[in-house]
């Protein structure tokens, strides 16, 4: 089985709509995919209607999270998204996510740098407005020459010159509201130091005895040395392992299934969640 865990649709910064991205998960070989837009649930219906034969949706969510001064990036799969408390939260969180763009925009301006808010609100379209979407306007402006050159401190990346904070959860709040909504927790890209500050290892071990259920380790923005150390560090603490792509379709260089999780991993997965189950296309794949 190939199973990527961790993509991104126009639901919020992918390019992909999430009819797209289930046929195209389809044509690349994966047998699972989880559909994890950034603090939203909008593209699952979407998602479901157009899952094809053979392949087997996992829904979830990338909550937006802080701990110490340090963002960090908590995915949420199988739970209830009906559940209030989290489903106020993910609102709270989308909810301010266009008064700090337009804030960063106005940075980039007074930059010197002539990016405008439409340009920007039109590259997002239906999705939800992030930083990835004001990278895409610095590409075409010449300014930086891909989107992740723009995750700089000279540009977007935390702290950096064009950056604004935004509501964010405590990532043990988050731990909290997705295992209430019976869902099962995984920290992205943990050790992503080019996108910016990453938290020690401590805080992972402080996050793991909170409930934490796991790492993503197999990354595009994890060399092999880091994926080893990550590895021995979730043994340590009792974590799942899980690969991903990080999928945001053309907004990104890597492919669908460039990462994956092993097999048993996803099956435990599933086994511990409660909220919701994986949902099969027709002759779909699933583990129960």
């Amino acid at each position: 089985m190939r199973i990527d865990l961790h993509t991104h649709s126009t639901a919020s910064d992918g390019t992909d709509t999430p009819a797209e991205l289930v046929r195209n998960a389809a044509a690349a070989g994966l047998d699972v995919v989880a559909l994890t837009d950034h603090d939203t649930v909008r593209g699952h219906a979407e998602a479901v209607a157009a899952l094809p034969e053979g392949l087997t949706l996992v829904t979830g969510a990338e909550l937006s999270c802080r701990l110490d001064g340090v963002g960090l990036h908590m995915l949420a799969y199988l739970f209830d998204p009906d559940e209030p408390e989290l489903a106020r939260e993910r609102e709270l969180v989308r909810d301010d996510r266009v008064p700090r763009a337009r804030t960063m925009v106005g940075k980039l301006q007074e930059l010197g740098v002539p990016v405008e808010w439409e340009r920007v609100a039109g590259i997002a379209g239906d999705g939800s407005v992030g930083r990835p979407h004001i990278a895409t306007a610095l590409v075409e402006l010449g300014v930086v020459e891909t989107v992740s050159d723009a995750f700089t401190p000279q540009w977007l990346a935390d702290g950096g010159r064009a950056y604004a904070e935004k509501h964010e959860l405590d990532p043990f709040d988050a731990i909290r509201l997705v295992k209430a909504a019976g869902g099962v927790t995984v920290f992205a890209h943990p050790a992503a130091v080019k996108r910016g500050r990453v938290l020690p290892e401590s805080s992972i071990a402080r996050l793991a005895a909170a409930g934490l259920d796991g790492i993503e380790v197999d990354h595009m923005d994890h060399d092999g040395p880091t994926r080893a150390r990550l590895r021995d560090l979730a043994r340590e603490l009792g974590l799942l392992t899980t690969g991903s792509s990080d999928y945001h379709g053309s907004r990104k260089t890597v492919g669908l299934g460039e990462y994956t999780t092993d097999p048993e991993i996803y099956g435990e997965i599933t086994r511990r969640a409660t909220g919701a189950f994986p949902v099969p296309g027709a002759g779909g794949l699933r583990i129960a």
